[in-house]
């Protein structure tokens, strides 16, 4: 991992404070923002906007076209980075910079649609012209644990419907967001359309309301924890300004009796571990039907334990937390099975065997509280009517999975979970710039993904037009 301060951009400049006022230095070192930078930021997006909003959507096409094509060309350093610094698996990096090329090209596709309006029938002899137009300034809040998907997807669709962007990264990831943003300014995108910042922890509250009270703010787009989106929401709302949110979940699989118990397990536990389990869609609980509930178990376990080596969370505190859930369960109760890693490399701060908790109950903190870890209770369940009975009971609803042989059951099912995506016969997680993506409940509202995503930064206009 380069050692070098982790610059500011704004107008596409780099930007670190002379004084060394507020660089923080872990993970890695980076430049945070303070209120007056911020405030800098801000008004360079809005400086920017006339010209930019009036800029064909052709043009915005072809710009995005190129920001995909140099994301493709650099991908090996985008791999690296976020293996450095978030300790991500190699395919999952893989996956982030496909991903995110996906998304720069969906957007890039949807420029020339997304401003088309309409001429609704309207009264007497006037006709009625209603205009789709641009916002205006967007704060984009992206998260660390997939940060180039979560990152290019929170500026792309403002940007494609013609909006200015001020793209706030994570203190955890600040070398790849960094990665991220230069797309934009070496694609040619014009000084103050996309500008880069980040904060030190302990200003976050501070940054964040200056920027979201500024007048010249129109909506902000996050993706985090439940908490802190409460927090975005209820900032937002004392400005009047709408916010997209993306959110936690307690996401669930639904194993039916008629399900391919091994294509299930199989599934399932790449769902929990996959990037250290460390996914907003990460499969937390699996409810089981009595009838195959010991099969599946004992396919998992058998799973759990080609593991060699550990997973690794992002922090000691996540460590922590894990382990709290676990000694809750195990004191009410449940069987832990963990991966049979060898004990002496377990001992890093951040390492963490992949864990299975046989026998949750409602009872359990598990039950309810997103892990973000590689860890998966099994609930055992009389029949489908008492598993759809605990997944209506959550008040999270972003996604969930059901296996079984009917599709036409599955179908039914669907249309009940309150979710945002639910898999058929596959795992919880999953992503694809052509489809919309947001959960129910504590899991946030709105959209990110293709038209629904474009639709977020976009409002009307109506002229009506009389003889």
């Amino acid at each position: 991992m380069e050692s070098r301060i982790t610059p500011l951009v704004i107008d596409n400049q780099e930007i670190l404070h002379p004084s060394g006022e507020r660089v923080a230095s872990d993970p890695s070192p980076f430049q945070g923002v303070t209120d007056d930078l911020a405030i800098q930021a801000v008004e360079s997006c809005a400086s920017a906007f006339p010209d930019w909003s009036a800029t064909s959507p052709v043009e915005r096409r072809s710009l995005l076209n190129k920001a995909a094509e140099i994301l493709e060309s650099r991908s090996e350093d985008f791999i690296q980075c976020m293996q450095e610094e978030i300790r991500a698996p190699r395919v999952f990096a893989e996956f982030n910079v496909r991903t995110g090329v996906d998304f720069l090209r969906e957007y890039a596709a949807l420029t020339t649609d997304a401003l088309a309006g309409t001429i609704p029938v309207s009264h007497g002899e006037s006709y009625a012209l209603v205009f789709k137009e641009p916002l205006g300034v967007i704060l984009a809040i992206a998260p660390w644990n997939a940060p180039i998907i979560l990152g290019l997807r929170s500026i792309a669709a403002p940007l494609a419907a013609g909006n200015t962007v001020v793209f706030k990264g994570s203190e955890l990831s600040p070398r790849t967001h960094f990665l991220v943003s230069t797309l934009f300014k070496d694609a040619g995108f014009p000084p103050g359309v996309v500008n880069y910042v980040l904060h030190r922890a302990e200003d976050a509250a501070s940054v964040y309301e200056t920027m979201i009270n500024h007048r010249a703010v129109r909506k902000c787009n996050f993706t985090g924890s439940t908490n802190v989106g409460r927090i975005i929401a209820s900032k937002a709302a004392l400005a009047l300004k709408p916010v997209l949110l993306e959110l936690g979940g307690k996401n669930c699989a639904l194993v039916l009796e008629d399900a391919d118990i091994e294509k299930a397990a199989k599934q399932i536990i790449d769902g929990s571990t996959l990037n250290n389990g460390q996914i907003c869609m990460s499969t937390d609980l699996v409810l089981a039907i009595d009838a195959i509930h010991d099969k599946l178990v004992s396919h998992i376990l058998a799973l759990l334990q080609q593991f060699a080596s550990p997973h690794r969370v992002i922090t000691p505190s996540s460590k922590r937390k894990l382990n709290g859930l676990i000694d809750d369960a195990r004191a009410k109760g449940a069987k832990i099975h963990t991966a049979s890693n060898k004990s002496e490399i377990l001992g890093n701060e951040t390492d963490y065997p992949a864990t299975v908790i046989e026998g949750l109950t409602p009872e359990m903190e598990f039950f309810t509280v997103e892990s973000f870890g590689p860890i998966m209770g099994i609930v055992r369940v009389k029949d489908e009517a008492e598993a759809m009975d605990l997944i209506q009971q959550s008040s999270y609803g972003l996604s969930a999975a059901v296996f079984t042989a009917s599709h036409f059951r599955a179908l039914q099912l669907a249309r009940k979970i309150p979710a945002g995506a639910i898999h058929v016969n596959s795992m919880t997680v999953h992503d694809e710039a052509t489809l919309p993506h947001g959960g129910h409940g504590d899991s946030g509202w709105g959209r990110f993904g293709a038209k629904w995503g474009l639709e977020e930064f976009l409002q009307t206009r109506t002229v009506i037009l009389n003889p």
